[in-house]
């Protein structure tokens, strides 16, 4: 049984009196979807009709308050996560809504990026949200970036809510969007608001559980007057199928409702609608929701499906944690009265407040002039302030409690992902995964002088973002950086530029390929010096063979009857370690392989740790050198949607780039092309598709996996590599 962090005091209610939003009153939601999804728009609408806001911005115009950086307003796509907050009051109407009538509810938001280059800005994000929005295009369907995106919130088991946006468009498809995610994701998805009308002619929604339409007045632009009615004759029949099938749906996941459904007993809406939040936050079913943020249709009705829906801070598991020293699981209940314990998911240097950390408060509570521990650090800090995040703005607090979304200003010695807690009870906190990235640059500053001030810059762009590495090449004394897209890259450039003042000359995007091996062999390394005094002596034998894709380097020990006495062996497994970082094909990583060291000799004057470490390096190299190393390149996941008439025009040039063609499928006058390309192919991707299309075609590309280079280009890769 894990151990949890006891309350200071044996409180039944986890609420501090202090606090303004109780925890059952409070939601922390993340909206994630596809790149152009309409994320953004939606969280402007959401600001608007709680307040938050008094005017309506516009991604197209750059207006909006979540894409606050010069460089969103300035592209109109979002690039880093933004936390704002907001409270909303469920509405009584026509006696239907009761759900927390007239009482205020705490809603903490956070936009995120839907460009694949960006992918690390959502994986925090959905580390610390307790739901989330899916936003998909009603034209679309499910696209390859809402694919990562539900992965990414299965990860962390994460509930959802699904808004299918864009009804207003020519081609917009309800049930086509719907059928996408249960195919596409597995979703279990049902709707329970449908769209009223479609394209040019779409009214509002119809509420499946009520029985009610919501129609939204054409003459007021921003969204706010609308009505609510009975269902239309044209619409009951189609609404009373979805009913049926939405009680069915829940009756087989949820107890309640089907002991119900069995006694045919009658299901009040209160019912249904606490079997649907029950199995929402089981992650075992998804509600659907149909509006057009654009057009300032059917926000309000998605917001109360948060707020019934959703999970609070309460509803979730405890977060899991582990001892920094047993190792032993410790369990952080949600309450304000229990020892303090949050996770650090984000920083970012302001260039007003200095370095923020943002965190996620998961027990007890933390103000002004409290010591906060860092168990990965052995460090204390003290926090001298405390702020609240609304986008670019920052309002100070004096205290943060459970459940909140908060950030500290000023504190040193912090990396994304670390544990931040009580001192006198550590505990670490799983902190979120990311992926490595994919490609790379050689970048220096245009005059000598801006050397270091590049390096800072670099540093802090580095300690901010987890998927954007800096390193120098040892041969050639470059600094590289690299990052998970040329987008990315390219923001890195423009930030240091901009908020740095660093003007920063860039190489050729290089491919981050990787080595394996594809046989099993054994290698011996052996260091022997002898040079008059003491000399030096290490002797290391190892099996060297593959391992399944995505497993890593797995080393084992198997030495018997101490050949290599036991204080050498952590040396040794440094050497193995140090060796995989430059393969023997072209001195990329090595990926995927299991070392065994099984055998070797020492000298009791001669050896030490030294040694065996560069014993066992050239033991793995010898061993790649016979276990057919090969060089391994990353593969994209590209999707191509373009007019009928462009198709073969782009599978041609797709295949051109050794390309392998998944599939092709037809959605009204448009086709789309699923394909998987090697990164090598893809540059200068963007400007080809829209030559070859006159402009009408768009793509998007994810990392799928590594791939053999075949041998007709391994060549002119290595090749690529010595100049």
């Amino acid at each position: 049984m894990p151990a949890t962090l006891e309350p200071k005091s044996a409180a039944v209610n986890p609420n501090s009196p202090d606090r303004a939003f109780p925890l059952e009153r409070t939601r922390n939601i993340g909206i994630a979807a596809h790149i152009d999804a309409g994320k953004t728009t939606l969280t402007e609408r959401i600001l608007f009709y709680t307040g938050m806001i008094h005017k309506i911005g516009e991604v197209h115009e750059g207006t909006t308050v979540t894409d606050w950086m010069e460089q969103e307003r300035e592209r109109g796509i979002t690039i880093t996560s933004a936390a704002t907050t907001c409270s909303w009051m469920q509405r009584k109407e026509a006696g239907v809504y009761k759900t927390f009538e007239g009482i205020k509810m705490r809603i903490n938001i956070i936009d995120t990026p839907g460009h694949v280059d960006f992918t690390a800005e959502v994986e925090r994000s959905l580390r610390v949200l307790d739901g989330a929005i899916a936003v998909f295009d009603a034209v679309a369907g499910v696209q390859p970036q809402s694919e990562t995106v539900w992965r990414q919130a299965n990860k962390y088991k994460v509930p959802r809510i699904a808004f299918v946006n864009k009804m207003d468009r020519v081609g917009a498809n309800f049930a086509n969007a719907i059928n996408d995610m249960r195919k596409k994701l597995g979703a279990n998805a049902w709707p329970v608001l449908l769209p009223y009308g479609k394209e040019d002619t779409f009214k509002g929604q119809i509420d499946i559980i009520n029985r009610k339409a919501v129609i939204y007045s054409e003459d007021d632009q921003m969204g706010s007057t609308y009505k609510v009615e009975e269902v239309p004759e044209s619409e009951k029949e189609a609404v009373e199928t979805a009913y049926s099938d939405l009680v069915t749906a829940i009756s087989d996941l949820d107890e309640e409702v089907g002991m119900l459904f069995l006694e045919e007993k009658p299901i009040t809406p209160e019912a249904l609608k606490a079997g649907i939040r029950r199995q929402t936050i089981a992650n075992k079913f998804v509600p659907v929701v149909a509006g057009t943020a654009l057009k300032n249709k059917g926000v309000q009705y998605l917001v109360d499906a948060v707020v019934d829906y959703l999970p609070g801070p309460l509803d979730i598991p405890p977060a899991h944690g582990q001892n920094p020293d047993t190792h032993e699981e410790i369990l952080a209940v949600t309450d304000d009265n229990a020892k303090f314990c949050s996770l650090a998911f984000k920083l970012w240097s302001d260039p007003f407040v200095g370095k923020l950390v943002f965190f996620r408060v998961y027990s007890g509570t933390l103000s002004k002039g409290d010591t906060v521990y860092n168990p990965r650090t052995n460090k204390r800090e003290r926090i001298s302030r405390l702020i609240q995040i609304q986008a670019d703005k920052r309002e100070d607090i004096d205290t943060c409690y459970s459940g909140d979304i908060a950030a500290i200003v000023g504190i040193k010695n912090i990396t994304t992902g670390d544990t931040l807690c009580d001192e006198d009870y550590g505990i670490l906190l799983e902190p979120p995964s990311f992926p490595d990235p994919v490609i790379s640059m050689a970048i220096e500053p245009k005059t000598k002088l801006d050397q270091e001030k590049m390096s800072n810059a670099l540093q802090r762009l580095a300690e901010e973002d987890p998927t954007f590495r800096v390193y120098t090449n040892e041969d050639t004394g470059q600094t590289i950086i690299a990052g998970m897209g040329e987008l990315h890259l390219e923001i890195i450039r423009d930030r240091m530029a901009r908020e740095f003042k660093v003007d920063a000359n860039s190489g050729k995007p290089q491919i981050a390929y990787r080595e394996t091996i594809t046989a099993a062999a054994t290698g011996e390394g052996k260091l022997i010096k002898q040079s008059g005094g003491r000399g030096q002596y290490g002797h290391v034998i190892v099996n060297v063979q593959p391992n399944e894709r995505g497993k890593g380097l797995t080393i084992e020990n198997k030495v018997v009857g101490g050949n290599i006495p036991k204080e050498y062996i952590p040396a040794c497994k440094k050497g193995i370690e140090e060796a995989i970082l430059n393969g023997i094909v072209g001195g990329y990583p090595v990926i995927d392989v299991n070392v065994d060291i099984i055998d070797g000799s020492y000298h009791d004057v001669d050896s030490n740790e030294l040694a065996f470490k560069l014993a066992a390096i050239f033991a793995v190299k010898d061993g790649f050198k016979k276990a057919k190393a090969i060089l391994l390149e990353p593969i994209m996941k590209v999707e191509a949607l373009t007019p009928d008439e462009y198709q073969g025009d782009i599978l041609g040039d797709l295949n051109r780039r050794r390309g392998k063609i998944m599939s092709i499928e037809s959605k009204d006058v448009s086709t789309v092309v699923n394909a998987e390309v090697p990164l090598a192919e893809m540059f200068g991707y963007a400007t080809a598709i829209r030559s070859l299309s006159k402009g009408r075609a768009a793509y998007s590309m994810e990392p799928s996996h590594f791939e053999q280079v075949p041998a007709q280009v391994l060549a002119a890769v290595l090749d690529q590599k010595k100049s």
